[in-house]
Formats: C-alpha cells, structure tokens, sequence
C-alpha cells in the first residue's frame, strides 16, 4: 500500500515538529523542511527512513520550487502540504521596527502565498490531496500589540476561504486550523495584554491532534474550511459571528489590557 505523504514547512520544532512526529507514526512519509536545516535534518534522522529534511526559506518562491520537487521526486507524490512557519512580534505598533512589521508579512503571508502556488501541479496530480494554512485565534478579531501578526493571520484565513472555493474542481480541499496561543518558543517574552489575561494553555501537540483531524476528515459540502483548537478560540470564533460589533470591540479592549 503507497503511503500518503506530507511535506511540512517550518517543522524543525514546535507545532511543525510535533506535526512531523505524529504523521510519521501515523505511516506516513514526512516532509521536514525549514529555515534551520541542519535541525530540520536532526529531527528527519531521529524519526526514520520515512522522513525527509531539506531547507525551506518559505519567502523565497525558487527555494519551494526545488524543494517541493525533491521531495516528490523522493516520496512519489506530494498529498498534504501544511504551510506552518511563521513568525511573531509583540509590542505596541509605533514601537515596533517597520522592517519587523514587513517581515511578518513577508513570511506569514507570502509563505503561504509561495507554498499554495508552487505546490499546486504537484497537488492537482495526486490520489489525494490537502493543504492545512495554519491561521490563528487572532484572526477572529483584530489585536492589539500584535497587529502585523493578526493582521498575516487574516490574510492566511482568507487564502484559506479563497482557495478552498477555487480549487474545489480539482477536488483539493484548503481548510486551516485556528489555535489560541502555543505553548512555543514563538510566545517567549511576547509583550501582549491578550497572552496575561488569556494565558498559553495549548501544546504544540494539541495542534497536530488538530490538524490530523482536520487531514482526515472525510470531504462533504458540509466539511467546514476553519477549525478551532481548544474551547477558547472555539468560543471566541462563535461569539464573533454573532455578536454587535461594538461588543467585540469592548471585549478586545479588555483582553487587551496589560496588568
């Protein structure tokens, strides 16, 4: 039986390589690839045979190229991309190095951007096939201190809810998992009001679990395009669609308030 496969950016540690380790003990063949190659191929050799590592600059679209290409070439074909590297800065917006802020969305936007494009002729060729964005609870309601960040994140929810639509003929689904904050090296020291009052209370492994389940679920025009990880962002994403506008906002201001 082929094993299906799945090539993971940003997965030399945290929610990408608990991704790796998970689908690699599910069977399949793993993609590991990341800026840090050398521990990117760390992680490759302490899974198996069955993992791949290589170096993945997500905001260069000539880097996806070759890598997306050598690793079809090695797995046979490419079935579950999941665009999973990303970056945060935290602080208030004016204090905040213009560069950083274009820097985000250069790797969380046109990452996602990048790797969507590049893999589609590999996608559309294969017996199945997928893409998971990783967007985020701040995609629910804009934040404050964090405004480039929830700012990339939307822009991958709405990637997600395009493409999920476009690509429909050609029987790829592109569904993204929204998880609150990760219990991750990305959220060390994060200077936002949101993390003090709502705290880290989800693993890297929670999110795999999630995006798993999300990788498996059986396709049906019922089959939602987004999907929470843990109860706090599942609430928050339900009361945003139905709350007044000004009742979200009191909400963040709120949220937002540093002790």
């Amino acid at each position: 039986m082929l094993r299906r496969t799945i090539f993971i950016s940003g997965s030399a540690q945290g929610i990408g390589a608990a991704v790796a380790k998970l689908f690699y003990a599910k069977g399949y063949k793993v993609g590991i690839y990341d800026i840090n190659a050398v521990q990117a191929q760390k992680l490759a050799s302490e899974l198996g045979i069955n993992a791949k590592a290589g170096l993945l600059d997500v905001a260069n679209y000539e880097n996806w190229q070759k890598s997306l290409k050598e690793f079809s070439d090695w797995a046979g074909e490419i079935n579950i991309l999941v665009n999973n590297a990303g970056i945060l800065y935290s602080g208030a917006f004016e204090n905040t190095d213009i560069q950083a802020h274009h820097r985000t969305i250069n790797i969380n936007v046109n990452g996602v951007l990048n790797g969507c494009h590049a893999a589609f002729p590999y996608l559309k060729n294969a017996s199945f096939a997928r893409v998971i964005n990783l967007s985020s609870a701040s995609a629910i309601y804009g934040q404050a201190d964090l405004i480039s960040y929830s700012a990339s994140k939307f822009a991958v929810r709405s990637i997600t809810e395009g493409l999920d639509v476009e690509w429909e003929k050609y029987g790829i689904r592109v569904l993204d998992v929204m998880p609150l904050f990760v219990q991750t090296a990305m959220v060390t020291d994060m200077d936002a009001g949101t993390i003090q009052n709502m705290g880290v209370n989800l693993t890297p492994d929670d999110v795999a679990e999630q995006i798993f389940k999300t990788v498996t679920l059986k396709d049906s025009i019922f089959t939602a395009t987004h999907h929470t990880v843990g109860l706090k962002a599942e609430v928050m994403f339900h009361l945003s669609r139905f709350s007044p506008q000004f009742v979200n906002r009191l909400s963040n201001l709120f949220l937002s308030k540093k002790k």
